[in-house]
């Protein structure tokens, strides 16, 4: 594992608010945006990680991150490094690479692809834990029955970025999240 004082980024703007970046010497090891859950302390204050806003892997993640939020990009190949995360957060995460943009998975489908069918609610922690968002793509996971979760983001990102992949969200019922299924052409 690499050692955060390895780390260095960058902060930028989006459409969805000003994301941080970090990478290490091994790949990007985050992506936050600004106030998320989870977001590392390093961030800002005192003991912020460096900045480095000419630093080529950042700035590929930072290029890519705006391509695909201008619906440019479909798919990210920026090289990560997600060795921050426990062994089983670390297969969680790589699970979540696997599922394609546009579609949806249930947390429970992602707990029994995992070969632990009764862990959904660890796959969901893990799942809020992820260090690089939208590039790892944990906006992509939702209830068994379609429904919108939590977001370390914030929900209204976790909507748009559905929004932008073409999931289409259905009428709400009265107390319950919204409902969102694949579009399929």
């Amino acid at each position: 594992m690499n050692s955060p004082s390895e780390r260095v980024q960058l902060v930028f703007d989006t459409t969805l608010g000003p994301m941080h970046l970090a990478a290490s010497p091994r790949g990007l090891a985050g992506a936050w945006f600004a106030g998320q859950r989870h977001a590392p302390a390093q961030l800002e204050g005192a003991h912020a990680w460096p900045l480095a806003p000419e630093h080529p892997l950042l700035r590929q993640a930072r290029d890519e991150l705006q391509a695909y939020l201008q619906g440019r990009l479909r798919v990210f190949s920026v090289p990560l490094d997600l060795s921050s995360g426990t062994p089983f957060q670390q297969a969680v995460w790589q699970a979540l690479l696997h599922i394609p943009c546009g579609q949806l998975q249930g947390y429970g489908a992602l707990a029994a692809q995992l070969g632990r069918p009764s862990a959904a609610r660890a796959v969901g922690a893990a799942v809020g834990r992820n260090p690089v968002s939208v590039i790892v793509p944990c906006h992509r996971v939702v209830g068994a029955d379609g429904s919108l979760t939590g977001y370390a983001g914030g929900l209204e990102r976790k909507q748009a970025l559905l929004r932008l992949e073409g999931v289409a969200q259905h009428e709400q019922r009265a107390g319950q999240a919204p409902l969102w299924t694949e579009v399929t052409a």
